[in-house]
């Protein structure tokens, strides 16, 4: 899965000042060339769980980098992220995505219908945003030469076999949303060969939270909501068996790795490389569901003194993997992005419950 490294010419387009109030080269009627010695980022879903995050981290490691952020709020949950204002774009508007996009050197594509649940129950709206609106994306990027990163799930593997998990095994999903994932996934590579550089990250379970100029940012992924429901002194439910592992990575984590890979697509812009690289973006853990809901049980007597059970419930899912091991080998992301995981789930938990008193 990882992608040439074809030396071809790529566009590069005029950044846009428009976030600086600034016209842009197209209102001058200038020369879309980029003359401006900063690149242009733009991120999609950009007030989402992720997409904030990565604005922050890029605003706080590169704060010359000209920001375009766009999100249609679906399930966005800020409106700007300090003086980074949120534009209300919809990828699914081809016409209104690449107007806002002009100029962008590297797209982070974080515009999503994510979740299983979501997905099922809105079938259409996922097939037309994470389908539709990542080949927009896409085609937008092969037009102009700008490079691109994309994340897909483990969905997209279905049932693993062999361990530890990379992104080279084969692809089976089961669900509504590991499918669109994986048309997305094929659509950026079909784009990017010979026309751009990609990076597509193979990620994990996320969790944590973050905080965005005071507001909370979260999402009710499984360790977040052992966490609310603890805190709430409420029962632990874990789906039978209680076995299954999973992979998780914090979401800041996760957001170090997008920072990291819009760095190396500017060198490989720079360099004329085109073609689709896949990165494992995931965690150093992969504990039972069974023993994550007893760290949080524990961890919530320590810093709450609260009293919560764990109980088993009937799984609703019943394709869902129930595999014992799901170590994933992140070693390309640390050679590569020079990446890691830092934060553990403990860790992590503890810093969740004590936000919550």
């Amino acid at each position: 899965m990882t992608g040439s490294t074809n030396t071809t010419e790529t566009t590069a387009d005029t950044e846009s000042t428009a976030d600086q109030g600034e016209p842009t080269t197209a209102d001058r009627g200038e020369p879309t060339t980029n003359d401006r010695d900063e690149p242009t980022i733009a991120i999609t879903g950009a007030a989402g769980f992720i997409g904030s995050r990565v604005v922050d981290q890029l605003r706080s490691a590169h704060p010359d980098w000209n920001l375009l952020a766009l999100d249609n709020q679906y399930r966005g949950q800020l409106e700007s992220v300090g003086e980074v204002e949120i534009d209300h774009v919809d990828v699914r508007n081809r016409g209104r995505l690449e107007e806002r996009l002009e100029g962008a050197d590297v797209v982070l594509h974080l515009a999503a219908v994510s979740g299983v649940d979501d997905c099922d129950e809105n079938p259409d709206l996922a097939y037309e945003v994470n389908v539709t609106g990542t080949n927009n994306v896409a085609w937008f990027c092969r037009k102009t030469g700008a490079g691109l990163v994309f994340p897909f799930s483990m969905a997209v593997l279905g049932d693993p076999e062999t361990f530890p998990i990379t992104a080279d095994l084969p692809r089976e999903p089961f669900n509504w949303y590991g499918r669109t994932k994986l048309l997305g996934e094929r659509a950026v590579e079909t784009f990017a060969d010979g026309s751009f550089p990609a990076h597509a990250f193979l990620k994990s379970n996320l969790y944590g939270d973050h905080v965005v100029d005071g507001t909370v940012v979260s999402k009710p992924t499984v360790i977040n909501f052992f966490v609310d429901r603890a805190t709430a002194g409420e029962t632990l439910t874990v789906y039978e068996p209680g076995t299954q592992s999973r992979n998780f990575v914090h979401v800041k984590d996760v957001a170090r790795a997008y920072v990291r890979s819009a760095e190396r697509l500017l060198e490989q812009l720079a360099a004329g490389e085109t073609g689709a690289e896949t990165y494992e973006i995931a965690g150093n853990e992969d504990p039972s569901v069974m023993s994550v809901a007893e760290t949080v049980r524990e961890l919530a007597r320590e810093e709450l003194g609260e009293t919560v059970d764990v109980e088993l419930v009937e799984n609703p899912r019943s394709a869902e993997t129930l595999v014992e091991d799901f170590a994933v080998d992140t070693s390309r992301a640390n050679d590569e992005l020079e990446w890691e995981a830092r934060h553990t789930v403990e860790e992590s938990v503890r810093e969740l419950l004590r936000r919550r008193t």
